[in-house]
Order: structure tokens, then C-alpha cells, then sequence
């Protein structure tokens, strides 16, 4: 891999040059130029991840990411605050907010009223974690969940804030974690991508932040590593069927020429990417056949089918998503993300939230449960989770029964499930008024690097250098959180 574009098309032009020459001292020359800039270490092979990886036995295989994009309300789903019912209206006291930074959206405010949460709490299960009235399903399997209530962030805007969760740095431009998985574990079943990601929309705001396909982007690894999006409407993967008067063999000879060509340009010029667009058109050959298998639900069984709630043969949906996310990891598929739209409440946090619980609940508890009954939870991980909290205070008007909640990096709250995780677990712990974090902070390079851990890669020892330096998920940054561990 070269430093940037033009390092790469020079590196190509004095190949050509050299050849043309037939010079052995250019030849030479140029062996040692392409070394120089070359990537670090090399993969062992298409798909196969590289050497010496995992570099310890891991606890799950695979990853099942709930990314809930806009950032629920933890005050209002997780981090029951009841002395703030005596609070209500009340001006945030200075010496809680110290000074935090503000968006434009609340900045202008005179005042910072004091928003109780206006749903009830519980204790569930054997370990007694607290959960909203909003999450009856989820309540139900809460001693599966290790649930992080003091996560942290530097963004405060979702832009910034969703391109940190995802690539450890708030600019566009670097890999993924599932780019990251995928280049560094490779894959199992080589009939699908190895990182797959799936989206759907909210009910509780339909006009919520958009989603970029850079937030599951390879950045500078090599783009075999891109996570491969399924559309949420009309045909999941397009172009899977063969054109009119083409058949499969004739598709596949196709394919054959086109690999000795590129095989032969590979030889000429020595461009890297030539080898991965081989390897994205056999892939794509073999989705011919395992995709359409993959998104066949005809076979699963009507007691499945009702667990995961009545928008699961919808497909699109956030419900639908959890089944296909629980069959991509039958499939062995490395890493599966779901980013669920709709989390934004900026105003009718009451009403919208139901919606997005309503979208999510049961269908989140199911994918747990199904799992388990398949004796998969134990090495798959679950996460669940936003960008950043939300403000104890409202934005905007307030009332009894409604208030609007702005943007909170300072705390909020991740679940974790499954492989390696040890459930019935609530850690870390906020004030009074659910704004700062006194007790075992997380940050979000934690997080990942918790994920990295529970999957065998330890994230400081797994970097690519490019531009002159290193590069890793975590930045010089993070640690394991180890007391949500098993």
C-alpha cells in the first residue's frame, strides 16, 4: 500500500519505465523501491486474514453490532434518575454542567430545565438491572446484558460523533472496526463478505440523520475489506442474476478470461487493487448462489418468526434485520451491523421514543434468545448501542408529559451480550442528574478495544502503516474493560 494516490501512479510509471528499458539495474532498482513503499505485513491469503492472528484464543467469533444511529436517551431507557422528579423545571446548576460545551441547538437558551424522565423503572431478572417500562422484551433476558452506563465521547454532533464509534477517529477517512475485523481475522465462509451491514428506519423520527456507506469504509486498508451494505428496499444486493441469454457456465468462463487479464495486468504494472477486484468478482460470483439462500426465510419456523414480532417478513426492517443478522451468523459472517435510524429527539422525546422502542424491544430480545437456543450466543457478541447520550435538561419547551432532549457526549449508556460478556452486569455509574460520569468511565476507544479483546486481536498490535506511521482502531489509546467480562 503507498502513502497516497499519486505515490502509487508514480511508483507505477517507473515500473513501466524500468520495463521498458529492460534494464536489470532498473529492475533491481525497482524491487527495492516497491518494498520500500509497500505495505506492512501481508496477508496470508484471500480471505484468510493474516499471520498470527488471532493473537490469542478468542471468546466469540463473530460480532452482531445494534448500532441505534441519532443516540437514545439513557435517563429515559437505563439510568434512572427518580431525585430529578423533585427537580423538575429547575435550572441545571452550574456546578453540575462545568461549563460543558453546548450545540447551537440549546447554546442560545436562557435557561436548562431539569426534564424528568416520565417512565417508570424496574428490577429485572436475578442481577436486578434497571430498565424502562419502554423495554419489556429486553427486560425479560436482562441477565444476558453487561450494561455500561458511564460510556463517554469527545464528539457532541453525530456526524463526527458516529464516525468516531465506527473508525476511532471523528474525521472521514479511516477504516472501520469491521474493516478492521475483516483485514485482520479474514473470513470463514468464503460464499459471503466478511462484514456485512444492514440499515433501517425509524419510526420514532423518519427524518433522522442520514448514514454514510464511509461509516463502514475500508479507509486506507485494501478495499476487499469495504463492508458490503444490503439495500433496505427493493432487492438487497443488486445485479445477482445472470443477464437474459447468460448462463452459469458461461458466467463463469467469463469470469476466467477476465482473471487472466487482470492476472497479466497484475504482472505488468504490480497495482494491488488488480488482485482484490478478482477477488470482489468471484465473490460476487459465489453471491450468486448463497445470497439468495441467505434472504429465503420460507424455511424458519412460525414460533421463530412471531419471537422476532410481526415486521420480521417485512423486509427492511429493523426486526427483519435482526433475523437476516442471526442467519449471516450461521453463516459465519465476521461482523454484521444493523445502524437503526430514528434516535434524534430533539423535541417529542415522549412519543417519538416509543416508536423506536417499539421498533427495536422485542426484536433485539429475540435475536438474544434465538441465538441462544441455537447454542451460538456463547460465541457470538452482542453490542448495542449510539453515538453519544442525551442532555437531563430540555431543549425547548417543557411540560408534564413532554420535552425534547439535546445532545450529551459526557455520558450514556452501551449494552453488551453474549460471548466472553459476563451478563446480569451494570457498570459504571453517573450523578444524580445523569450528566457526569463518577464511577469507572468507558470511553468509546474502550469500547473497541474491548470488542477487539473478546474476538482475539489485541488492538494495539493490530496497525497498518500509512502516510509515515501506524495506524490502529484505538489510536495510542484505550484499554479492556474487564470488569464487564466473564
Amino acid at each position: 500500500m503507498f502513502d497516497n494516490p499519486i505515490q502509487l501512479q508514480d511508483a507505477l510509471n517507473r515500473r513501466l519505465f524500468l520495463q521498458a528499458g529492460a534494464s536489470a539495474v532498473g529492475v533491481s532498482a525497482l524491487a527495492s523501491l516497491l518494498q520500500a513503499e509497500g505495505q506492512g505485513e501481508p496477508a496470508a491469503g484471500p480471505g484468510l486474514g493474516l499471520p498470527g492472528l488471532p493473537h490469542f484464543a478468542p471468546t466469540a467469533k463473530r460480532v452482531i453490532y445494534l448500532f441505534q444511529s441519532g443516540a437514545p436517551s439513557q435517563m429515559d431507557l437505563f439510568d434512572p434518575k427518580p431525585l430529578m422528579q423533585d427537580r423538575f423545571n429547575e435550572d441545571l446548576p452550574a456546578s453540575i454542567r462545568k461549563g460543558q460545551r453546548l450545540t447551537t441547538m440549546t447554546s442560545g437558551q436562557s435557561t436548562f430545565p431539569v426534564a424528568p424522565s416520565v417512565f417508570k423503572f424496574a428490577q429485572h431478572g436475578q442481577s436486578g438491572m434497571w430498565m424502562s417500562e419502554l423495554l419489556p422484551h429486553m427486560a425479560k433476558v436482562a441477565d444476558r446484558f453487561a450494561m455500561v452506563r458511564s460510556m463517554h465521547t469527545e464528539a457532541i454532533n453525530h456526524d463526527p460523533a458516529i464516525t468516531f464509534c465506527q473508525t476511532g477517529h471523528q474525521l472521514a477517512g479511516r477504516p472501520s472496526i469491521g474493516s478492521w475485523l475483516s483485514y485482520g481475522l479474514g473470513t470463514v465462509n468464503q460464499d459471503l463478505p466478511a462484514y456485512i451491514v444492514l440499515t433501517s428506519f425509524g419510526t420514532g423520527r423518519t427524518d433522522d440523520q442520514p448514514l454514510y456507506d464511509r461509516l463502514w469504509g475500508p479507509g486506507f486498508l485494501p478495499s476487499e475489506h469495504q463492508g458490503v451494505k444490503f439495500r433496505n428496499q427493493g432487492d438487497a444486493v443488486l445485479y445477482l442474476s445472470n443477464p437474459a441469454g447468460v448462463d452459469t457456465a458461461s458466467r463463469r468462463a467469463t469470469l476466467d478470461r477476465l482473471a487472466k487479464l487482470n492476472e497479466q495486468r497484475h504482472e505488468v504494472v504490480g497495482d494491488p487493487e488488480i488482485q482484490t477486484r478478482i477477488a470482489q468478482y468471484e465473490m460476487a460470483f459465489r453471491m450468486q448462489s448463497s445470497v439468495p439462500d441467505l434472504l429465503d426465510i420460507s424455511g424458519e419456523s412460525e414460533h421463530v418468526l412471531r419471537k422476532y414480532g410481526p415486521e420480521v417478513e417485512r423486509p427492511g426492517t429493523y426486526a427483519a434485520n435482526c433475523l437476516l443478522a442471526r442467519r449471516l451468523a450461521e453463516r459465519d459472517v465476521r461482523c454484521v451491523q444493523l445502524f437503526h435510524m430514528g434516535w434524534d429527539h430533539h423535541g417529542r422525546l415522549p412519543q417519538a421514543i416509543r416508536g423506536q422502542c417499539n421498533d427495536t424491544d422485542q426484536a433485539t430480545a429475540a435475536l438474544i434468545d434465538d441465538l441462544d437456543e441455537r447454542g451460538m450466543l456463547e460465541d457470538t457478541l452482542i453490542v448495542w448501542g449510539g453515538e453519544f447520550g442525551r442532555t437531563i435538561y430540555s431543549q425547548g419547551a417543557l411540560t408534564k408529559t413532554n420535552y425534547g432532549r439535546d445532545h450529551h457526549p459526557r455520558c450514556f449508556t452501551v449494552l453488551l451480550a453474549g460471548a466472553g460478556i459476563r451478563g446480569g452486569t451494570t457498570y459504571g455509574e453517573t450523578d444524580d442528574y445523569c450528566y457526569n460520569i463518577v464511577q469507572d468511565p468507558v470511553h468509546v476507544h474502550d469500547l473497541n478495544a474491548t470488542i477487539m479483546h473478546l474476538l482475539g486481536v489485541n488492538h494495539e498490535r493490530l496497525v497498518y502503516k500509512y502516510q509515515g506511521r501506524d495506524f490502529r482502531l484505538t489510536d495510542v489509546h484505550g484499554k479492556v474493560v474487564r470488569g464487564i467480562l466473564s
